[in-house]
């Protein structure tokens, strides 16, 4: 490590004001209500960045800064912040360390399904996370689902079980829930002391330290805290849990498990660094806990992002492919290096203009700069860079490696597009994001409303890649389509308040989708003769299920060349065309492998368009042979209630086609779990609150699709035929 930071310290640009070492990029995420944009709050307070402590509540909170956000006490889009910790010298604790200053860039991420976009695209160009868990609720479903998109993207983490002041909180079940739930080798570096209204203060296991905040008034309450020695209540948990960390530590980590072989003292020092080494490798979860709400727990928080997570140098570098090869390419982390950046978000701001957020791997960027576009092709000169805090901008004059800051004025940008020297033709990988499952017609109220409308649904579908927008061709209806109810309802609500549309819509409607049962074959002729030069196309398919989750294959098996090389293509069009508009009942077809076998041509009608035909007739002809099938998209469903609501809340869930997967006491509360399609989840938060009284709450996401049962086929193929334009 200490090689790497003086290499790294020779290699930097001398202007750079931290250097990379010292540089955090992290992201906070978590279930929705677990405490995230507090816990952001917190440490924006705490590193001196804002000097008044915002609340969600009241709608005041920096990163959660749209009108939307604030309404609705949620986070909608991540927002990125730029704050700065020194971690101090503490005498009897850290006795080692001197004042050190480094830069954290935080991403507030959403809890809500519905804007699981916004944690993909995050997770993407972070290189280390804080998992928040509230300590009541512990592992809940969007906890799941955020931990493994860290997972995907190879992102190390530390958990921080949050609401520790709560009634019901309990780290120990917290704890075992990441074990258990997440398969996570999570260990806790702190231990509460108290819980619930007792909520006092941590155990600093490494250092074997009490860790006590002040009490008084919420405003103030964990202002400033006091290191002491351990409650004697307290001592014999501590030990072992040292022993515990030590023990885990040893068993992945060499240095460590050859101090413990030759039985020599184990310093906190030595012990910390075991456990950022694995930590970095994604090998180990250290664990925290406090209370953002009444501000306890978040400075040493604040100290184990920077003593634990990685730096952009302490990770594997980004690797690139090299275009017009199949060549990979390293893309090493250094001031000095070629520029390389990735887009991975779009906003537009009323001031600014269109933004597009970029996070550097390599090189620096000035203004002034040119920089390329390898998916474009096109170069386009830097005017303005800027860091965001929040709704606020600050212009600044140049960015580094390791640095996430955001571009000003360029066109022709996407989500994922790779940003770097017109030397170093190189594409990064772009995240990934799921298709959208819900979908509805919408029309401007007025005709003067249409332009805008087109154009605020297109500026949103660029920001957005779960939000596609189309037009219906049969219906000229146009068609968005998202994530959610809730999703949807913000796009409209933005509509609204950006860019002055009203607009009315019909209701929801479901992404279904089509595949086949078994294999079949099937033909395709073209043939057209009405004088002069007539146009013959002639295609032969094969097309069987492929697994689940594996999406459509077409390959050609031409032999002897039936059909000339240069009309092939044109088939596969034909093929992907009849495949996104569907066959069965006009619904995107899913998981099939489609082979090309056969054909014949004609030596002078035979073209293109006639080919294209062909393959749209021929998978057309198979498809209806192959025993084809209508899937709906299935919800996992998590709903918390009092005892004297369950019965009523299962059968409701039963009633809604619902399959109960486990029904758990937590915390003096029943946990039901549940897969239900989508289609019967339509104005489920007023039915959840009308048979509980208020008292429940429910969360969902996607799960997969499965096969319509017959008892509602008849009314999903009716639906079909009547709504065309609710079709994805």
């Amino acid at each position: 490590m200490s090689e790497a930071i003086a290499i790294n310290a020779a290699l930097n640009a001398p202007n750079r004001q931290y250097p990379l070492e010292r540089t955090r990029n992290i992201g906070i995420a978590a279930h929705i209500d677990a405490g995230k944009t507090t816990t952001t709050e917190r440490i924006l307070f705490y590193t001196g960045l804002i000097h008044k402590i915002g609340d969600v509540d009241d709608g005041n909170t920096v990163t959660d800064w749209m009108e939307q956000e604030k309404e609705r006490g949620i986070t909608i889009t991540s927002a990125a912040v730029t704050c700065f910790w020194t971690q101090k010298k503490e005498e009897g604790l850290y006795k080692a360390r001197e004042a050190i200053a480094h830069r954290i860039n935080i991403i507030d991420t959403p809890g809500h399904v519905d804007f699981t976009a916004e944690v993909e695209r995050s997770m993407r160009v972070l290189d280390g996370a804080v998992a928040v868990f509230c300590g009541v609720a512990g592992v809940q479903p969007q906890s799941e689902t955020v931990w493994r998109q860290a997972t995907k993207y190879k992102v190390p983490r530390i958990a921080f079980v949050n609401k520790m002041d709560r009634t019901g909180a309990n780290f120990d079940n917290a704890l075992n829930d990441m074990r258990k739930k997440l398969n996570a080798y999570a260990f806790p570096i702190f231990l509460p002391i108290g819980a619930e209204d007792q909520f006092a203060g941590v155990v600093d296991v490494v250092n074997q330290k009490a860790i006590v905040w002040g009490t008084g008034d919420i405003q103030n309450e964990g202002l400033k805290y006091e290191i002491k020695e351990i409650p004697d209540a307290l001592k014999e948990a501590a030990k072992q849990a040292l022993e515990e960390l030590i023990d885990a530590v040893s068993n992945k980590d060499d240095v460590i498990a050859e101090m413990v072989l030759e039985e020599k003292p184990i310093s906190p020092e030595a012990l910390k660094a075991g456990i950022r080494r694995l930590t970095c490798k994604i090998e180990m979860i250290p664990v925290l806990c406090g209370s953002a709400f009444k501000k306890k727990g978040v400075q040493v928080l604040v100290d184990a992002v920077v003593d634990y997570l990685p730096s952009p140098i302490d990770i594997p570098s980004a690797v690139g492919h090299e275009l017009g090869s199949e060549n990979m390419l390293d893309v090493p982390t250094n001031d000095n290096g070629k520029f390389c950046s990735l887009a991975f978000k779009l906003w537009t701001d009323p001031y600014a203009g269109k933004l597009v957020f970029f996070r550097v791997y390599s090189g620096q960027l000035k203004k002034g700069d040119t920089i390329y576009n390898p998916r474009t092709r096109k170069r386009e000169r830097v005017s303005r860079l800027m860091v965001i805090q929040g709704s606020e901008r600050k212009d600044i004059d140049s960015v580094y490696s390791g640095d996430i800051a955001a571009l000003v004025g360029l066109r022709n940008i996407t989500t994922g597009d790779t940003l770097c020297n017109e030397d170093f033709d190189i594409t990064l990988e772009p995240p990934t994001f799921p298709e959208p499952v819900i979908s509805m017609a919408i029309e401007p109220k007025t005709k003067a409303d249409r332009d805008k409308m087109s154009e605020g649904l297109q500026r949103l579908a660029e920001e957005d890649p779960t939000f596609h927008v189309f037009t219906n061709e049969e219906t000229s209806q146009l068609i968005i389509a998202g994530m959610g109810e809730l999703h949807l309802e913000i796009i409209r609500d933005r509509l609204k308040r950006e860019f002055k549309v009203e607009a009315d819509s019909g209701a929801p409607q479901i992404a279904y989708r089509e595949t086949i049962t078994k294999s079949a074959e099937g033909e395709g002729k073209f043939i057209r003769q009405s004088g002069g030069r007539g146009q013959y196309g002639h295609a032969c398919v094969r097309i069987e299920p492929n697994e689940k989750g594996k999406g459509v294959e077409v390959v050609n098996e031409i032999v002897g060349g039936a059909i000339p090389r240069e009309y092939v293509p044109a088939v596969e069009d034909g093929i992907r065309e009849a495949i996104k508009s569907g066959v069965y009942a006009g619904y995107q077809v899913i998981d099939i492998k489609v082979a090309i076998t056969d054909g014949s041509f004609h030596e002078v009608d035979s073209n293109e368009l006639a080919f294209k035909m062909a393959g749209i007739f021929g998978l057309k002809d198979a498809f209806d042979k192959a025993g084809p099938i209508i899937l709906e998209p299935i919800m996992k469903v998590e709903v918390t209630t009092p005892d004297e609501y369950q019965g009523d809340l299962l059968g409701d869930i039963n009633r809604r086609r619902g399959v109960i997967q486990g029904v758990d006491a937590k915390n003096g509360q029943t946990v039901l779990n549940a897969t239900v399609p989508l289609a019967e989840m339509f104005g489920y938060a007023t039915a959840i609150r009308s048979l509980s009284k208020g008292r429940a709450s429910y969360s969902m996401e996607p799960m997969n699709f499965e096969q319509v049962p017959n008892s509602v086929l008849t009314t999903v193929l009716d639906a079909a035929k009547k709504k065309p334009a609710a079709r994805s």
